[in-house]
């Protein structure tokens, strides 16, 4: 297992993270506690969870699970939750005002059974609350012990730069990670938010870097999906929905692309898939979402996986988004070019 600082942060974490949105609900106790066992002993160090997955289950389970395991095993995990979703019904159950976080972290230290959490999470941007009030809140929290480092998530370009900017200006503890949906199907965030990562020092957290399970070769062309699998149960489940996919040529060159490479390579898809997002810049750690032990083992061999430069190209050249001529593509890159040797 390879491990990496978190963002800026002089905290090192694995660069494979346990993600927890399938505890309490398609992953029960008994499974949920058998796949972080299985993740700490292969070197993981790195769980990611929320308050809203699965309402509240997922960080009781993780809760129980450090609660149930040595001191010596537990001491090495880095711990990650978010807030900011709906946990009940009324006007202040959302959000990213001081009132809503403070309660919502407060119930997330309670459930997860702990004093603070490592990194604290802003699970989405709000658009009612002011930046500085939740910035204020979370340096607020950095100060008590209750957390230790503080995150974004599902943020923009424009919506980082500010939260970043603000933090700087008012001297409020700084973000130190984005996480963001990114994967080969899902590469949009290279234009913008990545750069004004790596301006920023900020390390990517990627969720869904299987594009919920398109990845893995499971789904095929003019074949619904049927089953025990997410898109089999559901197809149209957010924003990996079936027919959304389905219909465009480039997710089948993707998936074309990801065999050839396994075949290759030795490897499953899903080891293709993710030993790619990997080594992509600012990365800090990926983060899986298992069902199954099987699944978790299988995720677990990208770390051993090392792409050749021409299966990377051919990954790359099959995922390009195709951006636009402006201002992602090459005419609007060539704009804000520079030679250093001048000339026209």
């Amino acid at each position: 297992m390879e491990y990496r600082n978190l963002g800026r942060s002089g905290c090192s974490v694995s660069a494979l993270c346990l993600g927890t949105m399938t505890f309490g609900a398609e992953s029960d106790e008994k499974t949920a506690f058998a796949q972080l066992d299985r993740f700490v002993e292969a070197g993981g160090t790195f769980i990611d969870t929320a308050d809203v997955y699965s309402a509240g289950r997922s960080e009781e389970i993780v809760g129980r699970w450090l609660a149930d395991r040595p001191a010596d095993v537990t001491d090495q995990v880095v711990i990650a939750t978010k807030g900011r979703f709906p946990m009940g019904a009324g006007p202040n159950d959302a959000g990213l005002s001081r009132r809503h976080l403070d309660r919502a972290l407060t119930a997330s230290l309670r459930r997860l059974g702990v004093d603070s959490v490592d990194l604290y999470q802003v699970h989405s941007w709000d658009p009612l609350t002011p930046v500085e009030e939740t910035l204020r809140f979370l340096d607020d929290a950095v100060r008590q012990g209750r957390i230790h480092y503080v995150g974004l998530s599902n943020y923009t370009g424009w919506q980082l730069q500010k939260a970043v900017d603000t933090a700087d200006f008012r001297g409020l503890s700084r973000p130190v990670t984005l996480q963001p949906q990114y994967s080969l199907l899902s590469r949009e965030i290279e234009w913008e938010i990545t750069p004004a990562c790596q301006s920023e020092g900020l390390g990517l957290l990627p969720w869904s870097p299987l594009g919920g399970g398109w990845l893995t070769g499971k789904y095929r062309r003019d074949e619904r999906p049927t089953g025990a699998t997410r898109l089999g149960e559901d197809p149209g489940r957010g924003v990996e929905a079936y027919e959304r996919r389905a219909a465009a040529q480039r997710t089948w060159d993707v998936v074309d692309a990801v065999q050839s490479v396994a075949e290759e390579a030795g490897a499953t898809m899903a080891q293709v898939a993710l030993a790619w997002l990997l080594d992509r810049p600012a990365v800090t750690s990926v983060i899986l979402g298992a069902r199954t032990v099987e699944q978790l083992d299988d995720n677990l061999g990208s770390s051993d996986l090392r792409l050749t430069p021409g299966q990377t190209a051919r990954l790359d050249r099959a995922s390009d988004p195709g951006a636009a001529d402006y201002p992602y593509g090459v005419p609007g890159a060539d704009q804000r070019s520079r030679r250093i040797e001048g000339g026209r």
